[in-house]
């Protein structure tokens, strides 16, 4: 396996092919999430708005806040909008629930920009169809996104909040080519197995299987050495690459998920029972990677006080900073959004009797390469939390990164 420090410049290299050397805006495809109060429509198309507003008022909701935040989006997504007509941007606006369910291929290679305008949802709907595997040609869309809500939403993977307060200079330093690229790295996914085929797949977000006729990936055979290694014969790339994270786990959260994991294609087969399974790219480790493995203030006094010193001055200097301690410890669960590697990280490891086997096996730690198989009975592999693959006993599948596959973005600070 190479060093991380050389993997990273073998990588960087392969970047370089895929960063525009031209880059002009003419066309922008506008991707709006849907609305608390839009879904609510969808969800009661028979119903008028006073009669929809009548049964949420009875469901117990909060109509007057699902209305305010709703004037809020519209307004700001009519001013992303008018903000690239006003630099002579040609415009295009689709719902997410369009995005996801129609948008032709031909749509994106149309766009010379995607722009998510929402939160971080929005954002991996429109990463997800930003990919290699549904373009016309190897020419990468960028995408930059617009939070329309700080005060509500995080949005880590959107512009900084000072756009969200000033979009038109965000579109005017994009028009003028003042920003930077940033490739981020995504998780491509590929089932082995005997016959090449892929389970349906869920779309969480609606509760619907995945139409997947814009698809160009095919079975493939796979070579000897992997063949006999993995005890398989054909291999089939998964449509839709992930930015965030995978995992891999019993649908139902209360049933032990058992997996095999094979790390960097090593000779030693990983067994463990678990909450499942998480493999995170630098993107995602802001996301549920930092959430399962992060630490709190009160973890950090705990394992002080359990020291056999713990009353001591020094100790108890410690605990006075416990806080910050946690901070750092957290904040070095981070690694770069461009970084070639995966972190996996195994939710609730049991760690009795013969579990893990081996005893050395890892809870965390980087790889290059995840090899899984399932043991499973009702189990999914979803991919950043939205396309959900089953995945019970005897379903195999390797986790990778590919320079390739990288998601190409806009970064103005």
């Amino acid at each position: 396996m190479l060093k991380s420090k050389q993997l990273l410049q073998q990588f960087s290299k392969e970047y370089a092919k895929y960063t525009p050397t031209k880059f002009k805006l003419k066309r922008a495809l506008v991707v709006t999430k849907l609305s608390r109060y839009e879904f609510e429509q969808l969800r009661h198309p028979e119903l008028s708005p006073d009669q929809l507003q009548q049964k949420l008022r009875d469901r117990g909701t909060d109509v007057e806040m699902v209305l305010h935040l709703h004037k809020v989006h519209k307004d700001f997504e009519r001013r992303v909008v008018q903000s690239f007509q006003d630099v002579g941007c040609e415009v295009k606006l689709s719902s997410r629930l369009e995005f996801r369910s129609s948008l032709s291929k031909d749509v994106m290679s149309w766009a010379d920009v995607i722009v998510p305008v929402g939160g971080d949802g929005t954002f991996l709907l429109s990463a997800g169809r930003a990919s290699p595997l549904f373009a016309l040609s190897q020419q990468k869309t960028p995408i930059v996104g617009f939070n329309s809500d700080p005060l509500h939403s995080e949005g880590r993977l959107m512009l900084p909040k000072h756009y969200s307060d000033n979009p038109a200079d965000a579109v005017s330093r994009i028009k003028s080519g003042d920003f930077k690229w940033m490739h981020r790295s995504r998780v491509r996914t590929t089932m082995l197995g005997s016959n090449g085929n892929i389970p349906e797949p869920t779309d969480l977000f609606r509760h619907t299987e995945v139409k997947m006729e814009q698809v160009s990936t095919a079975p493939e055979m796979l070579d000897q050495d992997m063949a006999d290694k993995y005890k398989a014969k054909m291999k089939r790339v998964l449509p839709y690459l992930a930015l965030n994270e995978v995992f891999i786990g019993e649908h139902l959260s209360a049933r032990v998920s058992h997996l095999q994991l094979v790390l960097d294609h090593q000779d030693v087969v990983n067994k463990t029972k678990c909450s499942g399974l998480c493999v995170s790219t630098g993107t995602g480790s802001t996301s549920w990677h930092t959430s399962i493995n992060r630490i709190t203030s009160r973890d950090v006094d705990d394992l002080l006080r359990s020291l056999p010193n713990g009353n001591s001055k020094n100790v108890m200097m410690l605990r006075q900073n416990a806080e910050e301690i946690a901070q750092r410890y957290n904040q070095g669960l981070l690694f770069a959004p461009d970084d070639p590697r995966l972190c996996y990280s195994i939710r609730e490891q049991i760690c009795v009797g013969v579990w893990p086997s081996p005893k050395s096996f890892k809870e965390r730690d980087f790889v290059q390469t995840v090899f899984v198989k399932s043991h499973c009975i009702d189990a999914n592999l979803v991919i950043d939390g939205s396309i959900s693959f089953p995945f019970n006993d005897g379903a195999k599948a390797l986790l990778e990164v590919h320079p390739e596959d990288a998601l190409l973005t806009i970064a103005l600070d």
